[in-house]
């Protein structure tokens, strides 16, 4: 290497800097294929300012695999820059390997003192690169990213109010006349180069203007060439062969201060990311941020952040800023890596569509595992193993066959879909945006500390829940929520819940569900105590008591269940309601020791001199079944003032009829 100057001893950073650059020119145009670089300490010079400086770094060539020794260090120079990368593969270089060795920054050494964040310290970057692998590569203590595969170069064009006019254009390319259509006065070139590289255009942006329209493409000499409807802002639309410049077309009226920006941004294309390990670097481990088709794998990704590091601090970030004039990402997978000692994220999908995260272990104890946020459409979450790490998902996203352990989830919906889920001392909650945003099914929730903060919960709108089951007692109830009408659950199994809190049901339809009380015998049961509806049909209580219900707003239906109560305790007992309805069920009682004991029992006796507050009772062709004399149904405490409640054709076994003299028939 010393005819290139080319140092191998952690000296010479300038010069070996040089000779690594020259070198891989002198090889491209010899024809070789790979550069091996044998073991050593490879100084990279810190260059003039930073992050624009070609000196301070290594530029790949398009051809050419870049292969370390396993002994092998690329070490950057201790420097004060706020940003600055150490290898790049630059816009429109194509077909590079990156293969092998250690890539380490000076984070320790950094000189801070300029302020800002300085989170702009790359290793290996790709800016607007096509086709790149890097392959069995560390990359660690850098002021910002191990990895930072991004977008690069491109094209913005503004167009202001000025430049829309009111009308529509044909299907031959002609202006129309269009009192309901707004259109770009004149055309707009398509030529610059990068437009080459995307053979794309992006649409964005608009203010007072709607999300889509119609985009019609023009040869050079003007004349008309195609069009394409329908097209969405914030979207790459393919730009036919033969194109040279464009008009749009949207519905409505043209408004004071309308807005858009046509533009191009070149992403990183084909990246693969493979068996590589980047750590302790202070921003992220690896960003995206304007790539397409990269796939992540069989990676470690670990000890991102720390003492000293710079925000978001995740394992592996995909933020390209497009909503703010950055880049798009998207088809976006990540699989079968492993991320741990992160400080606050593993994953981030933050903005762009189509991402995958599949089959990873996510265990940065008591970080976010996965954030999906508002900018990020269509990710699909599938067999991943969140350790200690939660789930923040805001809309757009289908979680198949994952399973959460010690940690919490928080779903907002809409078009959140979950199925196959298994949840241990995890807080299963669910805020959904909106009515039934968030679908759940197969879901299993595994309680096995007492002293967790677990349970399924339901928070702001309904949802529609089937094949969940919640087995064991967390430090207060397994099921809870808020004040939340309307939800649908379906198949429902609750077993052996805390025996001093219970359960707190949220409002909704209970389709065959199942409650089983406390392991340990305790008295704690089921509560029905919000206003709304409450309809259990097809259901089964077993415990201490059955269901204890009461609020003034309430109406509860309870039909073909059955109940099989196991102490001196009633099996329906409500306080108070609007409307109760308890038809067609079946109770077994065989824990009764007093013949007071009231089985279906409407408040209590020391409510009984006060003003009735259940407004309609109907209680019909039930079986009740008591192992020693007691009380079937009792209404004879419900106050004074209560109308006549339709009690009829019910069979007592042990069991006798106490009822005001209303409803006597």
């Amino acid at each position: 290497m010393s005819q290139w100057q080319i140092y191998n001893d952690n000296t010479h950073a300038q010069e070996t800097t040089d000779g690594l650059n020259k070198a891989l020119i002198w090889a491209r145009e010899a024809g070789f294929t790979v550069f091996k670089v044998p073991a050593g300490t490879y100084l990279i010079a810190k260059g003039t300012d930073g992050t624009w400086d070609s000196r301070g770094r290594i530029n790949m060539v398009s051809d050419m695999t870049f292969w370390l020794d396993d002994r092998a260090v690329i070490q950057k120079e201790t420097n004060g820059f706020e940003g600055y990368s150490t290898l790049q593969v630059g816009v429109g270089v194509q077909n590079v390997r990156i293969v092998g060795g250690t890539y380490r920054g000076d984070r320790e050494t950094h000189d801070y003192s300029s302020g800002g964040t300085h989170e702009g310290g790359y290793g290996i970057v790709t800016k607007g690169a096509i086709n790149v692998t890097i392959d069995g590569v560390k990359t660690l203590n850098f002021t910002g990213d191990g990895i930072y595969v991004a977008g690069g170069s491109g094209f913005m064009q503004d167009i202001y109010e000025p430049g829309f006019e009111s009308g529509g254009i044909d299907d031959k390319g002609n202006s129309t006349a269009d009192t309901n259509k707004i259109r770009t006065k004149s055309t707009w070139k398509i030529t610059d180069p990068s437009f080459a590289l995307t053979k794309a255009v992006i649409v964005d942006n608009g203010k007072k203007l709607p999300y889509t329209f119609d985009i019609f493409f023009y040869r050079a000499d003007g004349s008309f060439l195609t069009s394409t409807k329908q097209q969405k802002q914030g979207k790459y639309i393919p730009i036919p062969e033969g194109s040279s410049s464009i008009r749009l077309v949207f519905s409505g009226n043209l408004q004071a201060g309308t807005y858009l920006e046509i533009w191009n941004r070149i992403q990183s294309t084909g990246v693969i990311i493979q068996n590589s390990d980047s750590s302790f670097n202070r921003r992220q481990g690896l960003s995206i941020s304007g790539g397409k088709q990269i796939l992540v794998q069989n990676s470690v990704f670990h000890d991102i952040g720390g003492k000293g590091g710079t925000a978001p601090m995740a394992g592996i970030d995909v933020e390209g800023g497009a909503g703010d004039n950055g880049y798009i990402n998207e088809n976006i997978t990540i699989r079968n890596n492993k991320f741990y000692k992160n400080s606050r994220y593993d994953v981030i999908f933050y903005d762009g569509h189509d991402g995958v995260l599949e089959n990873n272990h996510l265990a940065s104890t008591g970080a976010i595992g996965l954030a999906v946020s508002e900018p990020f459409t269509g990710a699909t979450i599938t067999n991943n193993n969140f350790e200690g790490t939660s789930i923040y998902a805001s809309h757009d996203v289908t979680f198949n066959g994952n399973q959460i352990s010690d940690s919490l989830t928080h779903f907002d919906g809409p078009n959140i879909a979950i199925r196959g889920m298994t949840a241990t001392n995890t807080n299963f909650s669910i805020s959904s945006s909106i009515p039934f945003g968030v679908t759940a099914s197969d879901i299993t929730i595994n309680l096995t500390k007492k002293t967790a903060d677990a349970g399924l919960s339901i928070w702001k709108n309904p949802v529609h829940l089937t094949n969940v089951t919640i087995n064991g007692a967390p430090a207060l109830r397994s099921v809870s929520g808020g004040n939340v009408p309307g939800n649908i659950f379906d198949n429902l199994t609750v077993t052996g819940y805390n025996s001093t809190y219970g359960l707190d049901l949220p409002p909704g339809t209970y389709n065959n569900c199942s409650f089983t009380g406390p392991a340990d015998g305790g008295k704690a049961i089921p509560s029905v105590g919000k206003p709304g509806e409450y309809i259990f049909n097809k259901c089964s209580f077993t415990g201490y008591g059955g269901i204890q219900a009461g609020n003034e707003n309430l109406d509860l239906t309870i039909t073909n269940s059955t109940f099989h109560t196991k102490a001196n305790a009633p099996a329906v007992s409500v306080d108070s309601a609007r409307k109760v309805i308890i038809d067609d069920n079946e109770i077994v009682a065989t824990g009764i020791t007093s013949n007071s004991t009231e089985i279906i029992k409407l408040n209590d006796y020391w409510q009984k001199d006060k003003p009735n507050d259940i407004g309609f009772a109907q209680i019909k062709n039930n079986s009740i079944t008591s192992n020693m004399e007691a009380i079937g149904i009792s209404t004879i405490n419900v106050g004074t003032g209560a109308p006549a409640f339709d009690i009829a054709n019910n069979n007592l076994k042990n069991a006798i009829l106490k009822l005001k003299a209303n409803d006597m028939k």
